[in-house]
C-alpha cells in the first residue's frame, strides 16, 4: 500500500463520478489504459474488488461505496485546505497587528474594522492601544505590521510616513460664555476652566510652547492623561479643552462646540512600517479603509 498515492485514489472516484472508465480518461485527462492501470493497482494494494467487471462494463462494489465515502470527505478537507492557502496568499485568512495611540485606538479603528471585515472576515486583527513611545519600540523591534502614532521619533528600523496632521480644536460646553466665537485663542482660555493635559502627554508640551509665545498664562484647573476623558468633563460642563480631531468628531456631542483654536497645534500622526516585516496585503487593505474613514472625518471639522 506505501505504493500508493493520490492519483490512484483520484482515477477510483473519477470513475465512481463518471461511471465509465473513459469518462474518468476524459476527467483526469488520461488515457483509458492508464487509468484502468491505477484501478487495477489500487484494488491489489487494498486487497479488494471495487467493481465487478462485465462484457466492458463496470459495477461498483459495496466497499467500493464505502471507499467513496471516505475519499470525498478527504476531498472536501483538500479543497479546503486548497482555500485557505488562497486566503493567506492574498492575506484573507492571515493575522493583522497593528498598534494605535489611544486617540486613534478608542473610537476610530474599532469603529472603522465592521467595514473591514466585510471584505476580510476571515483576517484576525489584533488591536493594541498603547502610547506612542510603545508604538515606536514595537515598530522597531518589527513587533506589528504597522503603527499610528504622534510624531517626533527617536528610533530606527521603520518607515514613516504623515497619516494626518490636523490640528487640535478647542472643545467648549454649548452655554459656555465663548461657544458663540468662530475661533479661540491662548487667551480666551483663561476663561475657563481650563483642562489641560499631564505633563506626560506630548501635546502638553506643544501648548505651553503656544502659550509662552503669547505672553499668556493659564492655571488648569483640571489635567487629564487623554483627550477623551477633556471631553467627557467638556460635556459635563465643568470646563474648556484642547483636544484631538478624532477624539472631537467621534465623541460629538450636542453638549459642545467644537472651535478651531489658533495659534494651530499640530497633530501629527505618522504611519509606522517596520522595515523588515514581510507583506501584509489585508493590513495594506485595511490601512485603505482606515485613510477613507481619515478623510470624511476630519472633513466635518469646523474650520
Amino acid at each position: 500500500m506505501k505504493t500508493l498515492n493520490l492519483l490512484h485514489y483520484a482515477a477510483f472516484r473519477a470513475v465512481m463520478l463518471t461511471g465509465t472508465v473513459s469518462g474518468a480518461a476524459e476527467l483526469l485527462g488520461r488515457s483509458q489504459p492508464a487509468v484502468s492501470r491505477l484501478l487495477d493497482k489500487l484494488e491489489y494494494e487494498l486487497g479488494v474488488s471495487l467493481f465487478e467487471r462485465r462484457r466492458g462494463q463496470i459495477t461498483p462494489t459495496s466497499v467500493a461505496h464505502l471507499l467513496l465515502d471516505e475519499i470525498e470527505r478527504a476531498y472536501v478537507s483538500l479543497e479546503a485546505l486548497s482555500s485557505f492557502a488562497s486566503r493567506l496568499a492574498s492575506g484573507e485568512g492571515g493575522e493583522i497587528s497593528l498598534a494605535v495611540m489611544p486617540a486613534l485606538g478608542i473610537n476610530f479603528v474599532p469603529r472603522l474594522l465592521a467595514e473591514f471585515r466585510r471584505d476580510w472576515p476571515k483576517t484576525k486583527v489584533t488591536l493594541n492601544v498603547r502610547m506612542s513611545v510603545k508604538i515606536e519600540e514595537w515598530a522597531a523591534a518589527q513587533q506589528i505590521d504597522f503603527g499610528l502614532a504622534e510624531t517626533p521619533f527617536r528610533r530606527s528600523g521603520f518607515r514613516t510616513s504623515i497619516f494626518s496632521n490636523a490640528p487640535y480644536i478647542a472643545v467648549v460646553p454649548r452655554h459656555h460664555p465663548l461657544a458663540d466665537r468662530s475661533r479661540l485663542g491662548p487667551g480666551d482660555l483663561r476663561e475657563g476652566p481650563f483642562i489641560s493635559w499631564t505633563s506626560f502627554v506630548s501635546a502638553r508640551h506643544l501648548l505651553d510652547q503656544a502659550l509662552q509665545s503669547s505672553s499668556v498664562k493659564v492655571d488648569a484647573a483640571y489635567e487629564t492623561t487623554f483627550s477623551i476623558s477633556a471631553y467627557e468633563m467638556v460635556k459635563q460642563g465643568i470646563g474648556i479643552a484642547i483636544i484631538d480631531p478624532y477624539t472631537a468628531v467621534e465623541q460629538l456631542d450636542d453638549r459642545v462646540r467644537l472651535i478651531p483654536f489658533a495659534p494651530q497645534i499640530p497633530f501629527n500622526v505618522a504611519l509606522l512600517r517596520p522595515e523588515s516585516r514581510a507583506a501584509n496585503p489585508a493590513a495594506d487593505a485595511l490601512l485603505e479603509v482606515m485613510a477613507e474613514k481619515r478623510d470624511r472625518l476630519l472633513a466635518q471639522l469646523p474650520r
